[in-house]
Formats: structure tokens, C-alpha cells, sequence
């Protein structure tokens, strides 16, 4: 049982790089066949990991076809990045940051600055939300954090290809540092909230929504 558990954990660690990587796409049919042959396990281990992935929201299950990556949808974008700048706002009301936090903070905005290509950008901005909230101690809420970027990935790597786009986000990730280096919590919270906002509102209209 124990052995059963840890393929599955490190099947669904496999599907998760796979996403952040771009290598899964909309639509596509995870093949439990190949996937087995791949990673050498059998099925039973990638069956749990894929009724994991598709109970916390971030694939499908589609008679006939198995999971799959599910089409994108205004309905759910608003849900998923309203619900993520919540968490994250919990989250930093209630962390403590260090000189080293800022300065882990400052690097990674450098790294999110200069990254190469859009991938590349959208796991650096990921990296750096993660840093954001990782001192806050609720296992819970890093887990759904966790699940609910994954599922965000496939909105932000569909979208957010546009680097005048992101001028705005560096902007945004070093007033956010700025105000957490003043002990101005109120202020870094409202400018987190206000990030994810924009991308949403960006995603929205690609969506159609205006």
C-alpha cells in the first residue's frame, strides 16, 4: 500500500513538472498506456494519480475518452484567480519576513525579469508568489495554492505570450517587495490582490468577456 502511494505521488509529480513544462496542452488525451510505458509503473499508480489531479479541479475525466486537459472558461478563471489572490492575501497577513526573505524575494523578481520566453516568465512569476506565501504555516492552504496554479498555468501560458504585459506584473512584484521591506502589510496586500486582478481581467478579455 505504502509503495502503491509513493508511485502515485511521484506520478502525479511527473504530470505537474509535464504541465509547468508545456509538454500537456487543452485537449489533450493523457494516455494512461503510454504513460505507463514511460515511466515504467503500471496503471493502477497513474490511475490514482490522475483521479487526484482531476479532483483537485486541474484535469477532466470525459467518457470515452479518459482525462484530459480541460478547455479553458471565463466562469472558472474568475473563480480560480479570485480565489488564489485570497489565499495569497491570507497568506502575507499572516507571515513574518526576514532581511533573507526580502532579499529571496528580490533575487527571484530579477530572475522573473530576465526570463528568456514565455514559460520560462509564467514559472518565475509562480516562483515568486510561492515565496511570497510560503511563511505562512497553513498546510492546507499551500496545498490548494498548489492545485489551483496548476490549473492557472494552462490560462496563463494560453495568454499571457505578451511581454508589454508583464512590464506591469515587474512593476507590481517590486512595490509589493517595497512594501513588505516597509512593514506596510496593508499596502502589499492590496497591491497582490490588485495583480492578480489585472491578469484576470487580461485573460477575461481573450476570453471574450468584456
Amino acid at each position: 500500500m505504502i509503495h502503491t502511494s509513493v508511485l502515485r505521488d511521484q506520478v502525479r509529480e511527473h504530470l505537474l513538472s509535464e504541465m509547468k513544462k508545456g509538454r500537456l496542452t487543452i485537449g489533450k488525451t493523457i494516455n494512461l498506456a503510454a504513460l505507463a510505458r514511460e515511466l515504467k509503473v503500471s496503471v493502477t499508480p497513474i490511475r490514482e494519480a490522475l483521479t487526484q489531479l482531476q479532483q483537485a479541479n486541474i484535469i477532466k475525466a470525459v467518457p470515452n475518452r479518459g482525462f484530459i486537459i480541460a478547455e479553458l472558461n471565463a466562469k472558472e478563471a474568475s473563480d480560480l484567480y479570485d480565489l488564489v489572490a485570497n489565499l495569497e492575501v491570507l497568506a502575507i497577513e499572516n507571515s513574518e519576513f526576514s532581511e533573507e526573505a526580502i532579499f529571496r524575494l528580490k533575487e527571484q523578481q530579477i530572475v522573473f525579469d530576465t526570463a528568456p520566453d514565455a514559460i520560462t516568465r509564467i514559472n518565475a512569476d509562480f516562483d515568486f508568489h510561492r515565496l511570497l506565501t510560503k511563511y505562512y504555516t497553513n498546510d492546507i492552504v499551500q496545498q490548494v495554492l498548489t492545485d489551483l496554479k496548476a490549473r492557472i498555468f494552462f490560462y496563463e501560458s494560453a495568454f499571457m505570450k505578451d511581454d508589454s504585459f508583464y512590464n506591469r506584473s515587474d512593476n507590481q512584484h517590486e512595490a509589493i517587495i517595497a512594501a513588505i521591506e516597509d512593514d506596510n502589510v496593508p499596502t502589499a496586500s492590496l497591491l497582490l490582490k490588485m495583480n492578480w486582478m489585472i491578469i484576470l481581467n487580461y485573460i477575461l478579455k481573450q476570453l471574450g468577456v468584456e
